[in-house]
């Protein structure tokens, strides 16, 4: 059963542009390389952002949490304020391909 990781996040003020860059520069990159990623959705309305990750299995998802979101939330750190919110779902239907 695949796993959607919903993650919240506040972007600074004036930050928009500079979210979007580290998000497809420096996390993409590292999300991909995760085992069990399957794909991301990430949006913004200028003061706010979700990210949307989708997962092969809660295992992944939870390897992911541990493992490499850490280091996500650095690379992050100059262009959102306070913690991001996560939370999990089971994925009840998509229309993604894979």
């Amino acid at each position: 059963m695949n796993i959607v990781r919903n993650v919240t996040f506040q972007i600074k003020p004036g930050k928009t542009a500079e979210f979007t860059k580290v998000l497809h520069d420096q996390v993409l990159p590292v999300m991909k390389l995760q085992p069990g990623f399957k794909h991301e959705l990430a949006m913004h309305n200028g003061n706010s952002a979700v990210g949307l990750s989708v997962w092969q299995d809660q295992p992944s998802a939870d390897r992911y949490q541990s493992a490499a979101y850490p280091e996500v939330l650095k690379q992050l750190a100059g262009v959102i304020e306070g913690t991001p919110r996560v939370e999990n779902y089971e994925l009840a239907v998509s229309t993604l391909a894979g």
